[in-house]
């Protein structure tokens, strides 16, 4: 099934994803399966080093398939300094984007349990 029509939605179910990169492998923020008929709008990405001591990199990727690490990526950010004790606001409302069937948006951390990532995003179908 192709992505719904967003002119005549049936549902907008609001969503946030919560991910610690716990690792230096990419992690999965947010999946929408194939078939799956719906099309998640992404309202914001926010990232936090909640290291005290060391900045760490992010980087962001759209991956046309919907496991992480195993598509072609399309880079929102790649190896983005996050300074220790700050907040990167990667992605914001006003420059939303679609994340279509069959697609993920992945994060990779250059240091392992440095990085928490929280992502908004709308469900619709």
């Amino acid at each position: 099934m192709a992505a719904p029509n967003i002119v005549n939605v049936s549902t907008i179910t609001a969503k946030t994803a919560q991910i610690k990169l716990s690792s230096t492998s990419a992690t999965e923020v947010v999946s929408n399966p194939a078939s799956s008929g719906k099309v998640f709008k992404i309202n914001n990405i926010i990232i936090s080093n909640i290291d005290g001591n060391d900045s760490a990199t992010v980087t962001v990727a759209i991956e046309n398939h919907a496991t992480a690490g195993s598509g072609t990526s399309t880079y929102l950010a790649y190896t983005i300094n996050v300074p220790a004790d700050s907040t990167l606001i990667l992605l914001d409302k006003s420059s939303a984007i679609y994340v279509e069937e069959n697609h993920n948006i992945n994060a990779t951390a250059s240091a392992a349990d440095d990085l928490d990532v929280v992502c908004s995003y709308e469900e619709i179908s």
